[in-house]
């Protein structure tokens, strides 16, 4: 099937790769994901804030522009391995939209804005991040509870956190959080657990509760399946660019059929990854019956497609591939990451069984 974007999305796409080429080149970033405590430049954000970014999968009547047009923008951030939670705001914004009450709508429009950072805080203990029944606690004032995996927690203006009583956002302590910053491989992104004993205010029962989370996990596997496809086809044109220059036996390693053969496995992998990523937007977009269906298996086939093919761009690099000064494997631990949250492989692939079922 060809799909194109239509014009206004096309022009978004090209726009979003023209500004992270020059203000967020992964050359750049590195300084900023590996110096600074947050990972991520605040200055950016706000940049993004200006241009309307966070905002982004709010309807087109509340001043966003849709599942589809996240998914072109996130296929771009992901090529630059972006850092930072721009994922997990533009996600958190369109969750507290659909909550209830003042602070919710408080929230949403400086979220929206990028003029505070606002995560969601679901998954408990460090075995896994997939969904599971919460055990915090909302006693109508006060959130009790530890929240693991919380991205870029520490350093979040407010929460919205998971809990028995349903969605409760929790601003940020004067003192700070109560944080333990939890070490991963991957340094464009910060993971923090975060045990609550503070006051918050309900924004949606549990009722409610459900369908935001089901729609803010379904955007989140969207956006993450998105940005893998943007690493992986960023390393494969790095493992390509490498083969071209450099030499063996007097000619280009490109010139070599056993590394096409294996360049154009990787390409099939990334083509299939697009059509599944691209295909779910559109169904969301458009609210087809099968869309749930389509996200868990873009999200599914992404993963391991993507860690193949970022793993073989370490191998075509050679003996260097692997080390610090090259940029192969930023993608590899960014898609490593990505594969483990929003749903991980396994949890996504048990969904869209379960769907034929």
């Amino acid at each position: 099937m060809q799909f194109d974007l239509d014009e206004d999305r096309a022009l978004l796409k090209t726009s979003t790769r023209e500004f992270l080429e020059k203000e967020s080149a992964v050359a750049d970033a590195r300084a900023v994901m590996e110096e600074t405590p947050e990972g991520y430049s605040k200055a950016l954000y706000h940049q993004l804030g200006e241009l309307g970014y966070p905002g982004i999968l709010q309807s087109e009547d509340d001043g966003g522009m849709g599942p589809l047009a996240f998914v072109a923008v996130m296929h771009e951030m992901g090529r630059v391995a972006f850092p930072g939670p721009f994922l997990e705001l533009a996600v958190a914004a369109r969750a507290l939209g659909a909550c209830e009450g003042d602070v919710a709508a408080a929230w949403q429009a400086k979220a929206a804005a990028g003029e505070a950072l606002v995560v969601l805080a679901s998954a408990e203990g460090t075995a896994s991040a997939d969904p599971t029944v919460p055990t915090a606690t909302f006693d109508g004032t006060k959130v009790t509870g530890t929240k693991t995996f919380v991205p870029t927690g520490e350093f979040a203006d407010a929460l919205l956190v998971e809990t028995t009583a349903g969605l409760v956002l929790v601003e940020r302590p004067g003192a700070g959080w109560n944080a333990r910053r939890l070490t991963t491989i991957d340094h464009t992104q910060r993971f923090a657990e975060i045990t609550l004993d503070d006051p918050g205010a309900l924004v949606a029962d549990p009722a409610r509760a459900a369908d935001v989370l089901a729609d803010a996990r379904r955007c989140g596997a969207l956006g993450a399946s998105a940005a893998i496809l943007g690493l992986m086809e960023r390393a494969l044109e790095l493992a390509i660019e490498y083969t071209m220059e450099r030499q063996a036996f007097g000619a280009p390693l490109a010139s070599f059929q056993a590394l096409q053969h294996r360049a154009a496995d990787m390409l099939g992998r990334t083509e299939s990854t697009r059509s599944a990523v691209y295909r779910a937007g559109w169904a969301l977009e458009t609210g087809q019956d099968n869309a749930d269906y389509l996200v868990s298996v873009a999200k599914a086939f992404a993963g391991p497609a993507a860690r193949s093919v970022c793993g073989e761009a370490i191998q075509f690099h050679g003996g260097v591939g692997f080390t610090w000064e090259y940029e192969p494997h930023i993608y590899l631990k960014r898609v490593k990451t990505l594969e483990l949250f929003h749903g991980s492989t396994r949890y996504h692939t048990e969904v869209a069984y379960n769907a034929l079922a």
